[in-house]
């Protein structure tokens, strides 16, 4: 069967699966192998000691899978609509439902076996791997990296998951996406903490997604107001993208918003013990954090939107709660009662 043949079957595949596209690199050392290597030397890390790890295996796909010669790159839209989300808090609308690497890698375990009944031996990944998957799917034609780093595809917009499957079937490349960003810093603008630095330049230690959900400490008082109501994650750099003109609400029921993670209003999150936190984010990527940096992020989001009734609720949240908590909930008290002097 010869490469083109075997592209074709494999996006067919993809289509069957629910894939929005599906796209092929040749396996080579990725394109900005150079600039991650200088970004981890360089601390940019923070908190996310995993990309600290497998540095060459994360440069090259052949030193993760032996013989792959070709890394297929996927898009899976995961737009949700707006309905019965909430008024008085903000959470990434990735995280709206279930976790989408259980969905994903369902369904990259079915392409997986339809591979090998080709001859390919694969290793697939939904961020979770050691691979810039952004350099591969330019490379392929899955979109272009914007100004923000977030991948950008003409039909998807900023709305959609990478994946990939590392393969040892040479496969049809497919030719390297042009970068469609022109003048516009839309994203570069709409970034609440300038975290981003310049085009393709991210400080990722400054960005509320990393503050919110990667970072294990106590949120830097510098960012704090700059979080307004976000509880998990941002989209702001996102949703300013004008590409997501064209972006359509995805196919994929089980990415749309789950009515029982938004029929709380803010302060509601703060009587959340352990068990009912497990209960309520059992199947969202929320459950991550864990329920003090959860508790946390409410904290400081009540204290930059809160108002005399919340006050109960946190003083009851500084008595009891870990250190970490306390000591936000504390900063909330004292930010509602600025707010009620002027």
């Amino acid at each position: 069967m010869s490469p083109e043949i075997k592209k074709s079957n494999i996006q067919f595949v993809a289509r069957q699966l629910g894939f929005d596209d599906c796209r092929i690199a040749p396996a080579t050392r990725a394109p900005h192998a150079h600039d991650y290597l200088e970004w981890v030397k360089n601390g940019s890390a923070g908190d996310m000691h995993w990309l600290e790890r497998n540095q060459e295996r994360r440069c090259d796909p052949r030193k993760v899978l032996a013989g792959c010669k070709s890394v297929i790159s996927l898009a899976l839209n995961y737009l949700p609509s707006k309905e019965n989300t909430p008024t008085d808090y903000r959470i990434a609308r990735y995280s709206w439902n279930d976790d989408y690497h259980e969905i994903i890698e369902e369904k990259l375990k079915d392409f997986d076996l339809a591979l090998q009944d080709m001859g390919g031996s694969q290793r697939y990944y939904v961020d979770t791997g050691p691979i810039l998957e952004r350099d591969f799917a330019s490379a392929a034609g899955l979109g272009w990296n914007g100004k923000s780093t977030v991948q950008i595809h003409k039909r998807l917009g900023t709305w959609f998951f990478l994946c990939e499957l590392l393969t040892t079937l040479e496969l049809a490349p497919d030719s390297p996406a042009k970068n469609h960003c022109g003048k516009c810093t839309a994203c570069i603008d709409a970034c609440p903490t300038q975290a981003i630095t310049g085009p393709q330049k991210m400080e990722a230690t400054r960005c509320i997604s990393y503050l919110t959900i990667e970072h294990k400490g106590a949120i830097p008082l510098e960012f704090r107001k700059a979080m307004g109501d976000r509880i998990y994650g941002c989209d702001d750099c996102l949703e300013a993208c004008p590409w997501n003109k064209f972006a359509q609400v995805s196919r994929e029921a089980r990415l749309h918003a789950r009515p029982e993670i938004f029929n709380h209003r803010l302060r509601d999150f703060l009587t959340l013990d352990i068990d009912r936190f497990r209960t309520l984010f059992a199947k969202s990527p929320i459950k991550r954090i864990k329920r003090d940096r959860f508790l946390r992020n409410v904290c400081v989001a009540l204290g930059n939107t809160g108002n005399d009734d919340d006050f109960a609720p946190l003083e009851r949240t500084a008595e009891r709660e870990s250190a970490l908590v306390a000591e936000h909930a504390r900063w909330a008290i004292e930010q509602i009662k600025e707010r009620a002097k002027k």
